[in-house]
């Protein structure tokens, strides 16, 4: 019984961080096509570009290095919007990545 218990806590546990994972990585891929909108990558540009922002974003402390690769290529076109769009843009791209996710 309790080994039951114990392997439906980690069965569970498992399940939740896959999820958490999916939706880290869908909200990483919506934040990097913004970003490639705004930079004016063509199509086949963009994806390759939202492929870069989801790498970058699975190393170590992946949400500020989401953040700091998207501030850098924005810096670095010209492209205004301040840290705290960029921010709210990846909170709202989170929101919408769980809710894809979740109606999968």
């Amino acid at each position: 019984m309790m080994r039951e218990r114990e392997r439906a806590f980690e069965n569970r546990f498992a399940h939740d961080e896959e999820l958490k994972f999916r939706i880290t990585a869908r909200r990483n891929r919506l934040t990097g096509l913004w970003a490639a909108e705004k930079l004016g990558l063509s199509s086949d540009d963009a994806t390759l570009y939202a492929q870069d922002v989801v790498s970058a974003a699975l190393q170590k402390n992946g949400n500020e290095r989401l953040f700091q690769k998207i501030r850098s290529d924005f810096d670095a076109g010209r492209i205004e919007q301040s840290d705290h769009r960029i921010r709210r843009r990846m909170d709202e791209d989170m929101l919408e990545a769980q809710r894809q996710v979740l109606t999968e």
